[in-house]
């Protein structure tokens, strides 16, 4: 991928909006993430680097109660969101998140796709959504799709149009999970620069990528993953100028930087 210019934008708060103390996370009693530790604080991009099978979407999956935990806590804006009891439809609302996939319903249109969530589960007014959704569509360069079928779309463009579905929930938090993983080379851009739009707006953000320009230019933080731990957490320019630890600096060179 082409060289992305250094994304330079005050945005962050000391307002914390999601943490997670000593997370630990099994699959059939095979550790995958161990004693994670981390916040994320309001207008924040935190950025998840790390090999493969490390741990990194799992995480994420956690934090959006996709996946169960074995042990620690996650809290949001203070309140812990682990318990047995809480609502996750009316969390989910708040913590929006994007996959790999785009999850799209192939018998819906582009603008029938993005206004179900809030319409439906948000009880929202139809037309003050239906207005939302084609201001975001308009900014993600796609209004004029706003009635075609996900079949009729590119990758690039179905990817897009799961951004704005998610942002149409209006979500205090986004993660997004390896959005460019399932993409051909010629539209990661497309989606990227999407999502370098949302950090110039202050959108809080955790994201899992593989695409090492990208990552520099929009992260305030790196959180390095590991073999279930992290490994380090540090402020963007310096974990790719100059990483604290051996396995980093090692991953680092793999991607030529």
């Amino acid at each position: 991928m082409e060289q992305i210019g250094v994304l330079i934008v005050n945005r962050k708060t000391n307002e914390v909006l999601l943490e997670v103390e000593g997370l630990h996370k099994k699959y059939d009693g095979i550790t995958v993430l161990e004693d994670i530790n981390l916040s994320i604080n309001k207008g924040e991009v935190v950025v998840i680097l790390g090999p493969s099978g490390c741990g990194k979407s799992t995480l994420l999956r956690c934090l959006n109660g996709l996946e169960k935990i074995q042990g620690g806590d996650i809290r949001f804006h203070g309140k812990s969101i682990v318990s047995k009891d809480v609502n996750w439809q009316e969390i989910r609302q708040r913590i929006g998140m994007v996959f790999q996939n785009y999850e799209l319903f192939p018998h819906m249109t582009v603008i029938e796709n993005i206004i179900l969530g809030p319409v439906k589960v948000q009880k929202r007014n139809k037309s003050e959504v239906l207005e939302q959704a084609r201001q975001l569509l308009d900014r993600v360069g796609l209004l004029d799709r706003q009635n075609s079928y996900p079949r009729q779309l590119s990758g690039g463009q179905k990817q897009r149009i799961a951004i704005v579905r998610a942002l149409c929930m209006n979500p205090e938090i986004m993660l997004f999970d390896e959005v460019t993983a399932s993409l051909d080379p010629e539209m990661v851009r497309e989606v990227l620069d999407v999502i370098l739009g949302l950090a110039k707006q202050g959108i809080t953000m955790l994201i899992v990528t593989h695409e090492m320009s990208f990552a520099r230019a929009v992260a305030d933080r790196i959180v390095f993953i590991d073999e279930a731990k992290i490994c380090e957490i540090t402020d963007s320019h310096e974990f790719f100028t100059k990483p604290k630890t051996e396995r980093a600096q090692h991953f680092l060179n793999i991607f030529q930087y």
